[in-house]
């Protein structure tokens, strides 16, 4: 059994699996929620090998992990016993938002230039605050990535935060600065990912 970080060809194939049903909820216009975000890990760990394979598709809020800290370089997440109240918040911000630009900007129609910086700034904002809350005891980075990609197919835009590897280009040093509650810098490196995947005459 692969290990569940390890560049294996059942990572790649659960990768592979959930983004298609990112990519088919982002079309349906679903509710984001966190019930798909813990179906998404759980998916993402199927057939791996984890150092807590009992932890896959809980967050550390549930019974039994409420004690699991963790932590990224010298940042550590929030404290497990206020993760849920976290998560809540989390989902209520997130889902006013896209319920907001779902009015603005109906299936189908193209974005303006203040709907796609709208749209940036969201899932720059959705993917940091994922890291700095980190509810998972495992995959809090791949997860963050599918929030990112998931709203930007949502709004007709190519899924183009890779998931596996970590993307480069300043991404790590932006995570980090997420992790401390500063999203900034990574919708700026979202926004250059975009630009570098979109031919000069369609560039935002």
């Amino acid at each position: 059994m692969a290990n569940w970080d390890a560049d294996s060809p059942r990572l790649r194939q659960n990768l592979t699996k959930v983004l298609r049903q990112i990519r088919d909820s982002a079309l349906r216009r679903d509710v984001p929620s966190l019930e798909a975000a813990l179906q998404w890990q759980s998916d993402t760990m199927a057939g791996l090998e984890a150092p807590q394979p009992e932890y896959a598709g809980r967050f550390r809020a549930k019974r039994g992990i409420r004690t699991e800290r963790v932590g990224v370089a010298d940042f550590e997440a929030v404290r497990p016993g206020d993760v849920a109240g976290q998560l809540a918040q989390f989902e209520r911000r997130l889902q006013r938002a896209a319920a907001a630009l779902d009015e603005r900007y109906p299936a189908g129609h193209a974005l303006d230039a203040d709907g796609l910086a709208a749209v940036l700034d969201l899932r720059a904002w959705a993917h940091s605050e994922w890291l700095r809350i980190h509810p998972f005891v495992n995959g809090n980075g791949r997860t963050a990535r599918m929030w990112a990609n998931l709203l930007l197919m949502r709004y007709g835009l190519p899924p183009v935060v890779r998931l596996r590897p970590r993307p480069d280009s300043g991404y790590g040093a932006a995570a980090r600065q997420a992790m401390g509650g500063d999203w900034k810098p990574t919708a700026a490196v979202f926004r250059k990912m975009l630009l570098d995947l979109s031919p000069p005459s369609r560039r935002p």
